[in-house]
């Protein structure tokens, strides 16, 4: 973390307000959080400066709502949430600016958590406007960022505060910034990235990217078949974007002008429907029929695929190998992930993961705690991975 300001550089901040940029996006039903894994990554640097004596003051948006406060986008249940996380008391504003924000930070002791209602109520957030993060930055001493997951937009909360008031990185963005050096910035070599999804045309970006940077790309998911049929290989009624055929050629050309080995199925499992139990077979890539479906890799290229893991000191991995969510066609992704998540538990390997199908695939393997870090950051991680500059981020530089 050479190169952002963090924790370590914010000095004695007993009595100060800090506000921290925090990520509270989570499932909610009934009025209820089900799930509270960003409340638990974000409980350190909340923890941290409380007990420091700070007032931490939190500054989150919940969804997306268009026509300013509602009662459905809310984050007053999400304080009771972050409550039971941090066992302790969490206060609520009713808005982020103005008399009712301003009046609740005044009442703050030393040490006590405020958060205030969804910035996005406020159209300005997301315009960036000055006025409004100029209004934000009233109820504060010092800002941090600790939500790398928005970080690649530039919102008043996100990076608009950062001009105005001294700017650090929190614990959770440390770490996630600490991975990605690892990931891509300054890996230890080889370096083997997994790409898998369901279509080229969303990570044209990123794999133009990583060929750049890795020494193997293993392409698998429904964006392997464009690669395949952009050879010359029929893939049957197979989840295909013929017209990115070109786009795909491009990229072929220029891993191999990169030294950047790709690697795309030899076999796969194919099915004539796409439903849980449906039977299906393991053909080999060039006898794909004419009515049949690739849903998964085979047994060829996941052992293919394990080798290269062997091979590789740095995984970089986002996007499952197959249909993962439907039973038989998990088998590849899941075989894939356990092998990873071996060989980092071994201490052979660094995996860095990312993408919201990618945590859902690691968690359904069982191994998304086995890997050295995994993003719950979908977009900003992508964004990372295309090598583009992330506005959160880059203002929280030295």
């Amino acid at each position: 973390m050479a190169g952002f300001k963090t924790l370590d550089d914010i000095g004695a901040v007993s009595g100060k307000r800090v506000l921290v940029r925090v990520d509270l996006n989570v499932p909610v039903a009934d009025g209820k959080v089900t799930d509270a894994t960003r409340i638990e990554r974000i409980a350190p640097t909340i923890a941290e400066l409380s007990k420091k004596g700070a007032k931490v003051i939190l500054l989150a948006h919940f969804g997306r709502p268009k026509d300013g406060p509602s009662a459905e986008f809310s984050l007053e249940p999400i304080a009771r949430a972050t409550a039971d996380v941090l066992g302790r008391p969490v206060g609520f504003a009713a808005d982020c600016i103005g008399a009712k924000a301003a009046e609740a930070v005044a009442a703050m002791k030393d040490g006590d958590v405020l958060l205030l209602e969804n910035t996005r109520f406020h159209k300005a957030e997301e315009k960036n406007e000055p006025a409004f993060t100029e209004q934000l930055a009233a109820n504060g001493d010092i800002y941090v960022n600790d939500a790398f997951s928005a970080a690649h937009r530039a919102h008043a909360s996100t990076e608009g505060l950062a001009h105005l008031l001294p700017a650090y990185a929190g614990r959770t963005m440390q770490a996630e910034l600490d991975a990605l050096e690892k990931g891509l910035g300054d890996p230890v070599r080889p370096v083997v990235a997994i790409v898998g999804g369901a279509k080229v045309s969303t990570k044209i970006d990123l794999l133009m990217n990583l060929v750049k940077k890795v020494d193997a790309l293993v392409i698998g998911g429904g964006m392997a078949n464009t690669f395949l049929a952009a050879r010359g290989t029929a893939v049957g009624k197979s989840l295909c974007e013929h017209d990115l055929a070109g786009t795909a050629k491009q990229i072929m050309i220029e891993a191999a002008e990169a030294g950047c080995a790709i690697i795309l199925p030899a076999d796969g499992v194919v099915a004539k429907e796409f439903k849980a139990g449906a039977p299906s077979e393991i053909v080999a890539i060039s006898d794909v029929p004419a009515d049949g479906m690739i849903l998964d890799v085979g047994a060829k290229t996941v052992q293919s695929v394990s080798d290269w893991i062997d091979r590789a000191a740095t995984l970089v991995w986002n996007g499952p190998l197959g249909a993962f969510e439907i039973e038989p066609f998990d088998r590849a992704t899941v075989a894939a992930a356990k092998h990873a998540a071996a060989r980092t538990k071994q201490g052979k390997l660094v995996s860095v993961a990312g993408g919201g199908d990618t945590v859902a695939a690691l968690n359904h393997a069982g191994v998304a705690g086995d890997f050295t870090y995994v993003s719950t950051a979908g977009g900003a991680f992508l964004e990372w991975m295309e090598g583009k500059p992330l506005p959160g981020v880059e203002v929280l530089k030295r």
